[in-house]
């Protein structure tokens, strides 16, 4: 079992950047497929991408996921911001090595960081 916690969070405006970090405790997070997610209340938690089990990196379009091992942290990169991404985000890690982007096949999961993008 591994423990996690996002962090990076906070309030930008449209067009902007932001980076989050998922640092990982109890095991090497590099052994795990890393999911990032983000969820609205009252909506179901969406996949935003997934980083496969030893690979550095993963993008999809305004998305970039990279492994930082000496620091046991994946970040996740966004780019050019929209109203649409505020949400809470998290990370979550399987065991699995195929990527999924399935929220049920991950089994631990970070308490999440409120992304909010407004002007």
């Amino acid at each position: 079992q591994v423990q996690l916690v996002e962090s990076g969070g906070g309030l930008v405006q449209p067009g902007e950047s932001l980076t989050l970090s998922c640092t990982a405790s109890g095991d090497t997070l590099d052994r795990y497929t890393v999911g990032w997610f983000r969820q609205v209340p009252g909506k179901e938690r969406e996949a935003i991408l997934c980083i496969a089990k030893y690979s550095p990196t993963a993008a999809k379009e305004r998305f970039f996921s990279s492994r930082n091992i000496a620091k046991n942290t994946v970040s996740l990169q966004m780019k050019n911001l929209e109203s649409g991404d505020t949400a809470v985000y998290f990370c979550a890690t399987q065991w699995n090595p195929a990527c999924s982007l399935r929220a049920i096949t991950y089994d631990d999961w970070g308490q999440g960081t409120q992304v909010t993008v407004s002007s």
